[in-house]
Parts: C-alpha cells; sequence; structure tokens
C-alpha cells in the first residue's frame, strides 16, 4: 500500500468517525445530562461495542462477503428503527440533575454499537475500499479494524470532552440542543435510507 492510499484511508476515517452518528451523539447527551462520572458505564460501553463491531467486520469482509448485502439491508433497517427511537428520546429528555439518579447503562452503550449502521458501513467500506486492493490476510483486516475502533473511540471521546465543557449551557438550554441533536439523528437516518 503506497502513501497516498494509506493518507486517504487516515482522511475517510478520521472524518467518517468525527461526524454525528448514533454512539457520539448519545455520549454527547449522556455527558450533559449525567456528567462524566456517571455516563462512565454507557461510554465503556460504546468503546467496547465498537471494537467488537469491527471486529465483526473484519470476519464479514474476510469469510461470507457475498452473503454480506442481504445482512447489511436488515441490518440497516433495524438500525434506523433504533435510531428513530434514540433521536425522540434524546429531543425530548431533560437533563438529569437530581445527584441521587442511577448512571447511564453500560449495555445501552454496548447494543448501540451493533444496530449502529454508520460503523458496519464504516469498517466494510474501509476495508473493501483501501484495504482488500491490497491484502485480504485476516490478520491485516484485523489489525486496520482495530485501528479504525481506535480513531472512533478517539473521536467519541472528543464529543464527551466538548459536552462535558458545554454542560452549564447545556442545561440552561438542553431543549433547543436536544432537538438539535435528534434532527441530526433523523439526517443520519436519511441518509442511510437513501442508499
Amino acid at each position: 500500500m503506497d502513501g497516498y492510499v494509506l493518507t486517504n484511508f487516515f482522511v475517510y476515517a478520521i472524518v467518517n468517525a468525527f461526524t454525528p452518528g448514533p454512539g457520539n451523539i448519545l455520549a454527547l447527551n449522556t455527558v450533559t445530562s449525567y456528567g462524566w462520572k456517571k455516563g462512565k458505564p454507557l461510554f465503556f460501553g460504546i468503546f467496547i461495542g465498537y471494537y467488537v463491531v469491527q471486529m465483526i467486520c473484519a470476519f464479514f469482509v474476510y469469510g461470507i462477503g457475498l452473503f454480506l448485502p442481504a445482512v447489511l439491508q436488515v441490518m440497516k433497517y433495524m438500525g434506523t428503527a433504533y435510531i428513530l427511537w434514540l433521536a425522540i428520546h434524546i429531543a425530548i429528555s431533560k437533563p438529569k440533575i437530581d445527584e441521587n439518579k442511577k448512571t447511564a447503562s453500560f449495555i445501552k452503550g454496548f447494543l448501540l454499537q451493533f444496530v449502529n449502521i454508520k460503523i458496519y458501513m464504516f469498517g466494510i467500506t474501509t476495508l473493501t475500499g483501501f484495504i482488500t486492493p491490497y491484502s485480504k490476510a485476516l490478520w491485516v483486516l484485523i489489525a486496520f479494524e482495530l485501528l479504525i475502533a481506535t480513531i472512533g473511540t478517539i473521536a467519541t471521546s472528543t464529543w464527551i470532552g466538548v459536552g462535558f465543557l458545554i454542560q452549564k449551557f447545556y442545561i440552561k438550554y438542553y431543549r433547543i440542543i436536544n432537538i438539535l441533536l435528534g434532527l441530526t439523528l433523523l439526517e443520519c437516518i436519511w441518509s442511510m435510507l437513501r442508499t
């Protein structure tokens, strides 16, 4: 793989990872609503789920490439339904200021990644567009998917950091912010359904 292709891989991976998606928006919403400490379980669920899904992508590309379009079509509609629910939930949610509230759940963040079609498409597109023309070895696919998941984790951490910094602003203007975040998720659904 030459430097030009590798550079394009990183540009695509960084742009894709930092754009709003279900994981990034849920992380931002959670840190502004719960704070860092109570949101940690959900954040770790998002991160671990991301790595697991990227490993699934590597094995899909490696082993069942012919069957993959049918699987992605089903996952696309499951993902859009969940993201629609998430958009509505975020748009109507209020900040949770009560210190006795329970923490955000690991399982919610973890399971989100399994219906987050954006990261499946991200992983599979990156492999088939940049990697498989040069190598189809399973260890190479896994290595690049681990790199993709690491870039995604850095991106989501950035969204968490921004959310932490704007927490007081968020509490004052939560309704407008939540509606904008919900609309952003609806745009994600729109772009998914157009393809």
